[in-house]
């Protein structure tokens, strides 16, 4: 179809006109002085994002996935037993990272459509007398339910138990459109990818760690290699990396960055839980639920919506993408089938969240399921409109 493309799952994002131009110039030497100003100013405005003073950022070429594995095996050894918080897909996953190289995961079940209950981590790690638990594994969004749980709530609760675990946290799908305070809720490890809130391509691992971190990692005895912080840390000190780097990229990266900036990252975050409301109010317009149960724990990054009973979720993705070329995110896990997740992250607008919404409104209508066509619509313009100060535009 002509026209803009829409790629409405939650990531990866529409990339930005400005972040493709700043990919696409000619490369440099990544041994060279102006290879290490990029970097030392990637680092700074990383900072800045994660919301951290210890000046500890680490990239890899790699994806969220690499991530997971980059923070079990420097923080951890074989035998060692953590807290794995599942609440979704992606939890269980990252669950599975930590098994994969020897860890004992002791699992902390959240029924899908729930954060993690910060009363249900001091609980068990009340229990750990003797705290074998070595580190709780969260994730801020949960991408594959729509739902947000609150890390400065968990970090209360350890705190709370006196426990010494690590805090590891994946931020995948928040960092750059939800709030994240590295310093101030004491995280320890906060992993993300770059093709979420950061509006790049797929292909950058990037993690923000604590001095406990680090110390942690010296004693670590996960085997370890390309994931390795120490090799990193002490190349990226030099403005350079222990082997080839993703160097269109990090070209990217500076831009995305820029404009992070440029609009307030106040205003970044606000834009996102604008949207987020949006979306929401037209999903209750079309008569739909929302498939995260509680309001404070709704997500700023996509809205995960059930499926009416009966209907495959699947394949109505499937009827959305032939009618309209709009790609939406399918169920996973336990949830397959029965939702799906609309995307509203990185560099998006209301006009453009608004043909989204008018697609998605078209296509269940044509898939048989019984809506008020145009309700959805109504509610959501008519929440634009409560939320606009007209007088800015007279």
């Amino acid at each position: 179809m002509a026209g803009r493309p829409f790629l409405q799952i939650p990531g990866p994002s529409i990339v930005p006109e400005r972040v493709v131009r700043a990919m696409s110039q000619s490369l440099i030497d990544h041994r060279g002085p102006a290879f290490a100003l990029l970097l030392r100013e990637i680092v700074a405005g990383l900072n800045q994002v994660f919301q951290t003073t210890a000046d500890h950022i680490l990239l890899f070429p790699g994806s969220g996935t690499g991530a997971w594995e980059s923070c079990i095996v420097n923080t951890l050894s074989p035998g060692d037993r953590v807290l794995g918080c599942a609440n979704g897909y992606f939890s269980d996953q990252f669950c599975r990272i930590a098994t994969a190289h020897g860890i004992e995961v002791q699992r902390l079940e959240v029924e899908y459509g729930f954060g993690v209950a910060a009363e249900m981590v001091e609980e068990r790690l009340q229990r750990d007398s003797e705290h074998q638990i070595k580190a709780v594994l969260v994730l801020q969004t949960e991408t594959s339910t729509g739902v947000t749980s609150n890390l400065g709530a968990v970090r209360k609760a350890m705190d709370t138990a006196g426990h010494p675990a690590l805090l590891l946290a994946d931020v995948v799908s928040s960092l750059g459109c939800t709030t994240l305070r590295f310093d101030e809720w004491k995280l320890d490890v906060a992993l993300a990818g770059s093709q979420k809130g950061l509006m790049l391509p797929p292909g950058m691992a990037l993690l923000a760690v604590s001095e406990k971190a680090l110390q942690a990692n010296r004693s670590a005895k996960c085997a370890r290699a390309f994931w390795d912080w120490h090799s990193v840390l002490e190349s990226n000190a030099n403005g350079h990396f222990p082997y080839t780097p993703a160097t269109a990229l990090l070209f990217g990266l500076r831009e995305s960055l820029n404009m992070l900036f440029e609009e307030g990252l106040e205003n970044v975050v606000s834009r996102h839980a604008r949207l987020a409301e949006v979306c929401r109010r037209a999903v209750r317009g079309m008569t739909l639920k929302l498939f995260a149960r509680s309001p404070a724990e709704y997500c700023n990054s996509l809205t995960a919506v059930s499926m009416p009973e009966g209907l495959d979720s699947d394949l109505f993705i499937d009827h959305t993408l032939k009618l309209v070329d709009l790609p939406l995110g399918k169920g996973l896990g336990r949830a397959k089938g029965k939702l799906f997740r609309i995307g509203h992250l990185g560099s998006l607008n209301e006009l453009e969240l608004m043909g989204v919404l008018a697609g998605i409104e078209m296509a269940l209508k044509s898939f048989g399921v019984k809506l008020p066509l145009g309700a959805g619509l109504a509610a959501a313009e008519t929440y634009l409109l409560e939320t606009t100060d007209i007088r800015l535009a007279l």
